[in-house]
């Protein structure tokens, strides 16, 4: 699986790197700034981007801006977004227009590889992956809405589906059975008010509800 890094800092990208090659991946080309970025992906269409939220030469949001280009003109090439700090909304920038192969973390989470590269796999075939930081602070925020009437563990379960992680992954992070976790995961449904449709399509609704995104 081919994969392009777009990040400013010299030693983190060569760190970048040399986690994904460990994990398989082929580095297509690593550059140092969106527009080098979106050069790379048009001659190399890769699977995966990584992309840096805030690069030269005004380190606002040339990375979201780049990443939303990508989605739009080469939907094929997932990305993921890393930022040094939590910004929500750069997190809602890219799901407004994506629900899927799209993800936001936290750059300390290349520290821990092996869950680093968890997520990285599950943005490049074609899923979701939101930092926990990202969703412990939409939880801190929410109040009088629908979302209200989750117990906790519903919470605990959707903010686990937040993050894109599959049913089994919910049951083993939990330590309850894949039974608990789609009772636990149609009860959302009831309570968000998600019309019976197909089981993907609803759990995007739901982690849309939960970050506050309008769907499309």
């Amino acid at each position: 699986m081919r994969a392009v890094i777009a990040e400013d800092s010299v030693l983190l990208r060569v760190g970048l790197v040399k986690v994904l090659e460990m994990a398989g991946f082929l580095i297509a080309a690593d550059v140092g700034d969106a527009e080098a970025l979106l050069t790379a992906v048009e001659q190399h269409r890769p699977e995966l981007a990584l992309v840096d939220v805030r690069m030269p030469p005004a380190f606002t949001d040339e990375g979201v801006r780049a990443a939303l280009v990508i989605r739009r003109q080469w939907p094929q090439t997932a990305v993921v977004l890393l930022s040094q700090y939590v910004e929500e909304r750069y997190a809602a920038d890219l799901l407004t227009a994506h629900t899927n192969g799209v993800g936001y973390l936290l750059k300390q989470r290349v520290a821990d590889v092996e869950e680093f590269i968890a997520a990285v796999r599950r943005v490049a075939d074609g899923g979701t992956a939101l930092d926990p930081e990202v969703v412990a602070q939409l939880l801190l925020r929410r109040h009088s809405d629908p979302l209200e009437r989750l117990t906790p563990r519903e919470r605990e379960v959707l903010a686990l589906m937040a993050e894109g992680r599959s049913n089994a992954g919910i049951a083993e992070a939990l330590v309850v059975s894949d039974s608990a976790v789609a009772k636990h995961i149609n009860n959302i449904f009831a309570k968000l008010g998600l019309p019976a449709a197909d089981a993907d399509h609803r759990r995007v609704l739901a982690v849309l509800r939960f970050l506050g995104v309008p769907p499309n």
